[in-house]
């Protein structure tokens, strides 16, 4: 035991200690905060320099003067000369479009938009919504109803969610639920898989440079395995832990930030909206879609997720590095891998894009239920449950089955990894790992 603590020691010092480990440690916040800010940033830029001429040309006479500037987007009738207006587009360094609107649009519904460059998604979405907007005006009228009545008695349902237990009730959300278990999913798949296959290069370099021989002739190759493995293992542990503390903090100052400048920037909107002792509708939304994901997401146990995260994923990567370890003590060079890492990828794999339908859809189902029992496909489906709302129960057993399999997995691969690390030159194959399992020596 003292020999596998020395190894274990020697694993996850020598990783915490290198210069690439505390670099990528506490950039990688400052990298999603930058790409946080990049991404606000660009998205406003966007919208200032997208400004837009649009010319007008109605045969219907209908739309003449209906058409609503926007803050991007300047609407201006012009003559009927279809060609020339073409030309002026063509001749024109401005971004400039032309709008042909038919004799027959109220009964087609179609329109042309010439542009030297296709127009954006935004000013199409724009000129197609206030068209139909003043074509819905116009029918209103036709047939006598009143627009202003049909507004006022539109319903809008607000439905909360709630979860009912022996314990009480509380509230849940569905899409913080589902977008937080894709995510998870995500990060599970190529985390086991990172610090899993740094395992496997550990053990291959070793190999190679002939120190494990010397390595060998003071410990049980079993020793060995496991000592690179849960070092490895605490490595990426410790790695996480800062990564969620720090991405924490860091998005917590950086929200609050955004917040600050929004309400800002809707107390002046709603200042300038205000109308004698009336508002405009426009300020009953108070926080917009930022407000509603914050609450959305305050319904969530997240105390809950990070335990179970860490202890999914330290599960999970010592059952599938204890593999990782198997196929690197077989081979000579990473090349050679790529025949034994397909089996090995397949339930993780499988469990990964069933995530995105079958698990988020149908989180409880039997289908769910049993791949979060599988030691080789929990690690996943079961994170992507946790967010749902997973019986404390099915949690306990689940961890302990991961547990068992890892024990057996351990179990497997260190009867291959016992004759394997001391084998070169000869190619393995899955027939040589069998003879290697039932060697006795």
């Amino acid at each position: 035991m003292n020999k596998i603590l020395l190894i274990i020691k020697r694993e996850y010092l020598s990783r915490v200690k290198k210069k690439s480990f505390l670099l990528v440690t506490f950039l990688v916040p400052l990298f999603l905060i930058g790409i946080y800010a990049l991404t606000i940033y660009l998205t406003a830029k966007s919208f200032e320099g997208n400004q837009a001429t649009i010319y007008v040309i109605d045969q219907s006479s209908l739309i003449e003067g209906k058409l609503s500037n926007t803050k991007n987007i300047t609407f201006m009738d012009v003559s009927d000369d279809i060609v020339a207006e073409k030309a002026r587009i063509l001749s024109e360094k401005e971004k400039t479009l032309l709008l042909i609107i038919p004799p027959d649009v109220a009964t087609s519904s179609n329109v042309e938009l010439y542009a030297k460059e296709t127009a954006s998604f935004g000013i199409q979405n724009e000129v197609s919504r206030q068209l139909e907007q003043v074509l819905r005006d116009i029918a209103f009228a036709n047939a006598g109803i009143d627009r202003a009545t049909v507004e006022r008695i539109s319903p809008n349902v607000t439905l909360s969610a709630k979860e009912i237990s022996a314990d009480g009730e509380k509230d849940s959300s569905a899409g913080a639920a589902m977008g937080i278990a894709i995510s998870l999913s995500i990060l599970v798949y190529i985390c086991l898989f990172l610090y899993g296959a740094q395992v496997m290069r550990g053990i291959i370099e070793e190999k190679n440079s002939r120190i494990v021989e010397v390595i060998i002739s003071s410990v049980k190759p079993f020793q060995l395995m496991m000592g690179k493995i849960i070092g490895i293992g605490l490595v990426g542990l410790t790695q996480f832990i800062l990564w969620i503390v720090l991405s924490s903090t860091l998005m917590g100052v950086a929200s609050a930030g955004i917040m600050d400048g929004r309400d800002i920037k809707a107390q002046i909107e709603n200042q300038q909206r205000v109308s004698g002792d009336g508002v405009t509708p426009a300020t009953k939304s108070q926080g917009g879609l930022f407000s509603k994901a914050t609450h959305e997401l305050s319904k969530v146990d997240f105390q809950t997720i990070v335990i179970t995260f860490l202890l999914y994923f330290f599960g999970g990567y010592l059952l599938y590095s204890a593999l990782f370890a198997a196929v690197g003590s077989a081979v000579d060079s990473e090349t050679e891998t790529q025949q034994f890492m397909f089996p090995i990828t397949i339930p993780l794999l499988f469990t990964y894009i069933l995530s995105f339908g079958i698990l988020v859809n149908d989180p409880h189902g039997p289908l769910a239920f049993w791949l979060s029992m599988i030691p080789f496909t929990s690690p996943i489906a079961m994170l992507v449950r946790i967010p749902f709302g997973v019986p404390v129960w099915q949690i306990g057993l689940s961890l302990t089955l991961l547990v068992g399999g890892f024990v057996l997995t351990t179990w497997v691969a260190a009867r291959i990894y016992r004759v394997g690390i001391l084998m070169y030159g000869k190619k393995a194959s899955y027939k040589e790992l069998a003879k290697w399992f039932r060697y006795k020596g």
